[in-house]
């Protein structure tokens, strides 16, 4: 079949065209990605968090108000409150680990087993040079948690009533008192002239006088002189010689030696019965010699284990701070040792006798800074912006 000259132009122009078409193509592709790539990107959605990365985040259990583990994923606390502000304000997506002690969560953060440990860390100038921590958020000190009790001393003192070395002073005085007495009696001749002793005698008989046994009269009036000679009053009436006179003062002088060995004994008898746990301490150091409970890995076990007070102290490890009105109640520890605010927490818990039976006593001791623990592998740019987070809660009042 043939083909007509007007066809085969026209079919050479459109091959042309195809081939100006295929040579700009690129050209027209990468301006319309463009264009579809603009119009798409206001219709993807809103991160949700600023990392995909999910935060683990280690939790110290046991530690209320700070930080304590209610029940399966039930925590409460201000450090807790605290950093799920932190977390809601960075958009931060974590998990939540529980750690029984400060110790372990500090290593655990050291380690890069979690990105960051939440609690009421102290900053202590042992840890400031091995963990990273964040911006402080608060400052507390150490205190004791003490029992009371009232009837201890009142046991001391029936204590040292009943000591066998008061009982032999109290059996030796009266024995002296007993000889003097006698020669008093044989001194003065019974009954000296003039005196009351005399006048009191009127009524004797001579049948009694004569007497070797003394009559009922006659035990009357030597006890008259005992009683004189071991008390005091009365001393001029029962004598009327010189040496009668020499002999009440040796009296006398035998009371005020006599009772004076009597005070003293009674008074260290009764410090030395004295519970140790009852008489309160003015200072950490006056901690020596006692059973003084505290958490594993804490500061205040740090404290305990460090001189002066190290090998002094018996140290009994607390797993929970809940623990410690039981420890104090049934006398199984004389102190507990531990961060102020959660000793005044625990013991505001108890019900209002229990509460009586416990009181706080150097409270404040040695104050010091309170934050969270970073891990060293936590990016800085999420540190910084937990830093702010804090210092913004800090600085609204909304740190708990």
């Amino acid at each position: 079949m043939a083909v007509g000259p007007g066809r085969l132009a026209g079919k050479s122009r459109l091959q042309a065209a195809g081939s100006r078409f295929l040579a700009r193509g690129p050209r027209f592709l990468a301006i319309g990605s463009t264009f579809l790539a603009l119009g798409l990107v206001p219709l993807a959605p809103p991160q949700a968090a600023r990392s995909e990365t999910i935060l683990r985040v280690g939790v110290l259990d046991g530690s209320p108000p700070c930080s304590e583990l209610r029940g399966p994923g039930r925590w409460e606390g201000k450090a807790v409150r605290l950093w799920q502000f932190v977390a809601a304000r960075e958009r931060l997506a974590y998990t939540l680990e529980p750690y029984p002690n400060a110790k372990a969560l500090l290593e655990a953060s050291r380690r890069g087993a979690v990105d960051l440990g939440v609690g009421c860390l102290t900053i202590t100038p042992e840890r400031v040079g091995t963990y990273r921590f964040s911006l402080p958020f608060q400052e507390s000190g150490v205190a004791l948690l003490m029992g009371t009790n009232r009837l201890a001393t009142l046991r001391a003192v029936l204590g040292g009533l009943l000591d066998a070395r008061l009982l032999g002073l109290l059996a030796g005085y009266l024995l002296a008192i007993g000889v003097l007495s006698l020669v008093v009696w044989r001194t003065e001749g019974g009954y000296p002239p003039g005196s009351a002793m005399q006048a009191g005698s009127a009524a004797r008989s001579e049948a009694g006088r004569a007497a070797l046994w003394p009559t009922r009269d006659g035990w009357r009036q030597r006890a008259l002189v005992f009683q004189v000679l071991a008390t005091g009053p009365g001393t001029n009436t029962i004598v009327a010689t010189t040496r009668g006179q020499g002999l009440v003062v040796l009296s006398y002088l035998m009371r005020i030696v006599f009772g004076s060995l009597i005070v003293s004994t009674i008074t260290l008898d009764v410090l030395r019965q004295a519970p140790l746990s009852d008489a309160l301490p003015e200072t950490l150091d006056d901690l020596a010699g006692r059973r003084v409970a505290a958490r594993p890995g804490s500061v205040s076990e740090k404290l305990l284990r460090s001189p002066p007070l190290q090998g002094r102290v018996t140290v009994v490890p607390l797993p929970q701070l809940s623990d410690a009105p039981a420890l104090l109640l049934n006398r199984q520890v004389d102190a507990v040792l531990a961060d102020e605010q959660q000793l005044r927490y625990v013991r505001e818990q108890l019900s209002v006798r229990q509460r009586s039976r416990l009181q706080l006593v150097l409270d404040g001791q040695r104050p010091e800074s309170q934050a969270f623990v970073y891990s060293p592998q936590l990016p800085k740019a999420t540190s910084e912006g937990i830093d702010r987070a804090i210092s913004e809660a800090k600085r609204n009042g909304q740190v708990p």
